[in-house]
């Protein structure tokens, strides 16, 4: 105990730097837990997504066919709000929002939330942030598969 002391005296600007530091760290943590979480990183998503969280695609439909998550339902964002009876059947599901940079989708989940949706997230990036993690997209194009070669008999 003498040590901590001894060394707490010696050191002040260290010991203050690591109390001011640790309080930062709880002060930023509560914020972040009575504010809600909005955002999710990829990898947090491919979490929700393997514990049946449902997509919602909020990008153009010309953009969604170009490449979206495997299984995301296309709602736009101008019409989320008249297609919301689209999602009532996953109502107590997890809802990940996903658009093209990461900014629109807070609104959408804003807008989920206010509709009694509970567990709705953005997707941090968008599907920029998917890409750049590596995850797979889907194309809208149907591709094509080999037909096995008949054998010379």
């Amino acid at each position: 105990m003498d040590k901590i002391l001894e060394f707490t005296n010696n050191h002040m600007l260290l010991v203050l730097a690591l109390v001011i530091s640790f309080f930062v760290v709880i002060f930023t943590e509560l914020r972040r837990k009575a504010g809600g979480l909005i955002n999710v990183e990829a990898t947090e998503a491919v979490r929700l997504i393997n514990n049946d969280a449902v997509v919602v695609d909020l990008r153009s439909v010309d953009a969604y066919a170009k490449g979206h998550i495997v299984s995301a339902r296309s709602i736009p964002l101008d019409e989320l709000d008249g297609r919301l009876n689209n999602l009532a059947d996953v109502k107590s599901k997890p809802i990940v929002a996903v658009c093209e940079n990461g900014i629109t989708s807070t609104k959408a989940v804003n807008t989920l939330r206010a509709a009694g949706f509970e567990s709705v997230y953005g997707l941090k990036g968008g599907m920029s942030g998917w890409s750049q993690a590596g995850l797979p997209v889907v194309t809208g194009k149907k591709t094509k598969t080999k037909k096995p070669k008949k054998k010379k008999s």
